[in-house]
């Protein structure tokens, strides 16, 4: 890959200096200095989800690719090609029981391609062949002790293989709620649910965080346990210094203010991380940046305003890739995500504060725009070719034919029957 990345970085080289030294120009009339920002790129990181370099589905439907991932080593190449590829997402994070394998067989596989591993993921929202109770009418609040038992000692496996392999960190997401009215007594759940959730925070290491992940509706469409950012608020504050709010962009209602979630979390002490993913209308995990990069933007605009040593968020990509390849999906996502944060990074905060402070509304909305629309391309496609990586990831991608390689080596997968994964 590292031939390929030089060859194709020669045919744009000229054209990047061109365009680098432009944007240093109009930066520099506007005070910035682009270098600066230029190696304040090179700082971001964003992890990938083991799941997201396999096709994702529907309900309906799934329509899988060629050369899926068999396995998380499978995976873990793949995510190698990302990182070496865009120099922006140094680490993996892993879905137990899908990617259960032998720690240190993981750790060699990831240190080939100066890979770490982010969050732990535990999976109690479906059943597995060998597991002794169902999850259908939940997990972490199901009414029967041993199914929530069940559930707990699964996410404290996580957390020894998460230890196994360097994370330090635990989220859970759970699907546990209720379809219809009267299904379940919605105060004693949440109280069961709380319960378990004491016993897995229990388990933590000292250095570990636990992660709570709200959404407002699906697998359970009448009533969710942890279905807004004030429940996942609750269950922090009331879990203890360890416990954090995770929040997923496509977890909200309609036009719900993001941002002022992440500002309120932010001052609360309690934000945890971030799941990046756009949406049209529900929860649809779509590439980030695809329907809205403005408000990814604020959201990053409200992050790099509050920046701190205090404040060390997990950032993880989390979508489905039904149409595209994901691969590819995952570097535009990566390199979409860094844009927003490059573009916060050019808020002029002195005049924004200044503008704010004499209500002038147009003006501090006009000093935003500036930088949202400030084309910062050409800085991350240096910060990339000094980082050893590509000037344009996806056309070196191609050019490159790993998917037509590992598709010869991995088996054809089917496509019969629904569902998400």
């Amino acid at each position: 890959m590292k031939t390929i990345i030089e060859s194709e970085n020669a045919k744009r080289i000229d054209d990047l200096n061109a365009d680098y030294d432009a944007v240093c120009e109009q930066l520099d009339r506007r005070g910035i200095d682009a270098a600066a920002i230029k190696e304040r790129a090179k700082t971001f990181g964003v992890a990938v989800p083991s799941w997201g370099t396999g096709t994702g589905g529907t309900r309906f439907a799934r329509f899988p690719g060629k050369g899926e991932p068999r396995d998380i080593f499978d995976k873990l190449d793949d995510c190698g090609v990302i990182h070496t590829l865009t120099q922006a997402t140094p680490k993996v994070s892993l879905h137990i029981p899908w990617d259960k394998a032998d720690p240190k067989a993981m750790l060699e596989k990831a240190g080939e391609y100066g890979l770490g591993f982010d969050a732990m993921n535990s999976n109690t929202f479906q059943d597995q062949p060998d597991q002794e109770h169902s999850y259908k009418f939940g997990s972490l609040s199901h009414n029967d002790a041993a199914t929530r038992q069940q559930a707990v000692d699964h996410n404290i496996e996580c957390i020894e293989i998460g230890q196994a392999i360097g994370s330090n960190a635990l989220t859970v997401w759970i699907g546990d709620g209720s379809n219809f009215p009267g299904q379940t007594h919605m105060g004693r759940q949440f109280d069961r649910y709380m319960a378990s959730m004491q016993d897995i925070y229990g388990a933590l290491p000292d250095d570990w965080q636990l992660f709570s992940e709200h959404k407002m509706y699906e697998p359970a469409f009448y009533s969710t346990v942890v279905q807004d950012w004030g429940t996942s608020l609750m269950i922090a504050q009331e879990l203890g210094d360890k416990a954090k709010c995770l929040v997923d962009l496509g977890h909200h209602a309609p036009n719900v203010n993001i941002e002022m979630i992440v500002s309120r979390l932010i001052r609360a002490g309690k934000l945890g991380g971030f799941h990046f993913n756009d949406s049209k209308y529900g929860d649809d995990d779509l590439d980030s940046g695809t329907i809205d990069p403005y408000r990814m933007f604020l959201v990053w605009n409200e992050l790099v305003d509050a920046e701190s040593p205090d404040l060390n968020l997990s950032h993880m990509i989390d979508q489905s890739h039904n149409v595209t390849d994901p691969i590819e999906s995952l570097m535009i996502s990566a390199m979409e995500i860094q844009r927003a944060f490059v573009q916060a990074s050019l808020v002029d905060r002195d005049v924004l504060t200044g503008y704010q402070n004499d209500n002038d509304a147009l003006m501090a909305s006009a000093t935003l725009r500036q930088a949202f629309r400030t084309d910062v391309e050409p800085i991350l496609q240096m910060a990339r070719l000094e980082t050893g990586g590509a000037i344009d990831p996806i056309m070196t991608y191609r050019q490159s034919g790993y998917r037509a390689q590992v598709a010869s080596i991995r088996p054809k997968v089917s496509g019969a029957g629904g569902g998400i994964v």
